[in-house]
């Protein structure tokens, strides 16, 4: 068995793109478009999960765009989508500074949530031991819900 993807319906490409590609660092890994089922669907990877050998792809994230206007609710059985990276407080200023809100800061040095656009809880965990504790990050506050 091996992981593929996660699907993830969107209300706004662009604005999805730009959060996962812009903000999260994640690369577009293929895109089509289906006009008989007015649909497009957008392969996502991490930068370090790409390039694969011809013979095997990364784990994904799809996103699916659905032509015609809809309202999608998620609930929190969902759950999340967890990416690893490098150096968690780097990784949270990058998206304070696409204007993404930090839902739970890494107050531990090792985990933090955002979410996306679309509400969906996008998990970040720090590779290796967890960093120093420090501030702003020990005494900030969640906001909403992650």
């Amino acid at each position: 068995m091996r992981y593929l993807h996660t699907m993830v319906r969107v209300s706004d490409l662009s604005a999805s793109l730009d959060f996962y590609c812009g903000a999260l660092g994640l690369k577009e890994f293929s895109r089509s478009d289906y006009p008989k089922g007015r649909f497009t669907l957008v392969f996502l990877g991490a930068p370090d999960d790409l390039p694969m050998p011809a013979d095997k792809k990364p784990p994904l994230i799809e996103l699916t765009y659905n032509w015609d206007s809809q309202t999608y609710e998620c609930g929190r059985n969902f759950g999340h989508i967890a990416f690893q990276v490098d150096d968690i407080y780097f990784t949270c200023n990058k998206l304070i500074e696409c204007g993404v809100v930090i839902n739970r800061p890494p107050r531990d040095g090792r985990m933090a949530f955002v979410r996306s656009p679309d509400d969906i809880s996008i998990e970040l965990l720090q590779k290796g031991e967890a960093l120093d504790i420090v501030e702003p990050w020990s005494s900030m506050a969640n906001v909403g819900e992650w």
